[in-house]
């Protein structure tokens, strides 16, 4: 895949106000996730996946929480989580950036080309 220069690229919309693009190898996927849809008065739904997950806070503010604990993050702060707990955020700022990291690969994550 080698380089790609955030200018060139055109995010994916994954739901109203939130879009992501990303890269990968054979077992190690980045995600970069823009928040624009504003502050959540409550969580995202909690969710699990098989993968290994860190991620980075970029910018803005966000809950985030892992089976029972509940943690607030800011720009700079690292979280992980292990495969098959649950987890979900919700964003307390009006936007926020995070950047993801998934291995294996997200398979579900790829746009699947005919």
């Amino acid at each position: 895949m080698g380089t790609m220069k955030s200018s060139e690229v055109i995010p994916e919309m994954i739901m109203e106000g939130r879009t992501r693009y990303l890269a990968h190898l054979s077992n190690l996927m980045m995600v970069v996730i823009d928040f624009q849809d504003g502050s959540a008065s409550r969580p995202d739904p909690p969710h699990s996946h098989p993968h290994e997950q860190i991620f980075y806070v970029v910018s803005g503010e966000i809950h985030v929480a892992l089976g029972n604990e509940t943690t607030r993050l800011g720009p700079g702060d690292i979280f992980t989580v292990p495969p098959n707990r649950p987890h979900s955020i919700q964003l307390l700022t009006s936007t926020a950036r995070l950047v993801d990291t998934f291995t294996p690969v997200r398979e579900d994550f790829l746009k699947k080309h005919l």
